[in-house]
């Protein structure tokens, strides 16, 4: 692949590459799974939860209680823990024992999670079944320090990581039994009619012209198991998800009016079109000066703010732009000094004129 740049914008231009089927979409019904539980962290130094969030301290009284400590409520009162949220994802086909990475979230006003320890957390799907269970301590990416009124703060402090803090309990639900599998449906990532005719016929022709699989819409491919793969699910999906096809993409355009930011894809084509540019500069300065009265005059002195206006403009220049790739039209631009704030306002022109053959995206 070519990458292209333009002074703070970057654009795309790339011949048809193959790309495997594992990373355009999944097998059906074999997916992650999200699983989460609320819980408490311990051990922070003086940066948890504040005395008026009674969730914090209900929760920690409750943990108390279940270890054979029974405490009233009101005699909690320590900023040294937070009510959290707790999640994690669930691969396809885990089996107990397993670990999962687990992420931690505040739910209140702590200021930071930094060198605090999730107590035993269980971890729910969206059943409600119990699933996995989350410990230990928080790997947090930030920190927050203040004094004297003052302070200073690195990314987000109230939200850390653990990894491998959960173990699976149980057999996940809903299990897919290969062993009795003869045909499973893949489902693209991004639908596209173009994109499911290629993997089917890419996938046929590995079989030497035997029918396995058939698109049934834009989205998804129907794949029939033949005989010599029968109760050899595994080797089939391997083979399926490293089949190569070409990836049919819209002819689009990104721009980020925000931040200036373009980003063409490879199939943007253009017609002939005529573009002028040229630029209006107008600046405004602020000149302060004293007014000062003249001899027994009775006046007093004054401050006096004054404004200067200049106004230049550039010579425009007409070019003529043309061609069918992405290549052509970045040189021309290039050739115009053009700079990516104004090549947004330039493309919404072109696309307007009926010149530029692509769908504009502003985000």
């Amino acid at each position: 692949m070519k990458a292209l740049f333009i002074a703070g914008m970057l654009l795309f231009s790339s011949v048809a590459n193959a790309t495997r089927a594992k990373d355009i979409g999944d097998f059906y019904g074999i997916r992650e799974n999200q699983l989460e539980g609320a819980g408490i962290v311990v051990g922070l130094q003086r940066s948890g939860d504040s005395t008026r969030n009674i969730a914090a301290l209900r929760t920690l009284a409750n943990k108390l209680r279940a270890v054979g400590i029974s405490m009233n409520l009101e005699d909690l009162s320590s900023r040294n823990i937070a009510l959290v949220m707790v999640s994690a994802t669930l691969p396809p086909d885990t089996r107990p024992g397993s670990r999962l990475d687990v992420t931690v979230a505040s739910t209140g006003d702590a200021t930071s999670l930094e060198g605090g320890m999730l107590l035993w957390t269980p971890l729910t799907d969206q059943m409600g079944n119990i699933v996995a269970v989350g410990e230990g301590s928080l790997i947090v990416g930030g920190f927050t320090v203040g004094a004297n009124g003052g302070g200073a703060r690195k990314n987000k402090p109230t939200v850390g990581l653990i990894s491998g803090g959960a173990i699976v309990q149980i057999e996940v639900p809903n299990q897919v039994d290969y062993t009795a599998l003869t045909n499973i449906d893949y489902i693209l990532h991004k639908s596209d009619f173009t994109t499911a005719m290629r993997m089917a016929d890419a996938v046929n022709a590995q079989f030497e012209g035997e029918t396995v699989a058939s698109a049934q819409s834009s989205s998804t491919i129907n794949l029939v198991l033949p005989e010599s793969f029968a109760g050899n699910f595994a080797g089939f999906a391997a083979m399926i998800e490293n089949t190569d096809l070409t990836v049919d993409t819209p002819a689009r355009i990104v721009v980020n009016e925000r931040t200036g930011t373009v980003v063409m894809g490879a199939d943007v084509k253009i017609s002939a079109v005529a573009v002028a540019h040229g630029g209006l500069t107008i600046e405004v300065r602020r000149a302060n000066g004293v007014s000062q009265p003249g001899p027994s005059s009775g006046g007093t002195t004054a401050a006096v703010s004054n404004s200067i206006i200049t106004a230049n403009e550039e010579e425009g220049q007409l070019v003529l732009v043309e061609g069918i790739d992405i290549g052509e039209l970045v040189a021309a631009l290039n050739d115009m000094g053009v700079k990516p704030r104004e090549l947004i306002v330039i493309l919404q022109a072109m696309r307007s004129s009926g010149a530029l053959h692509a769908e504009i995206v502003t985000q």
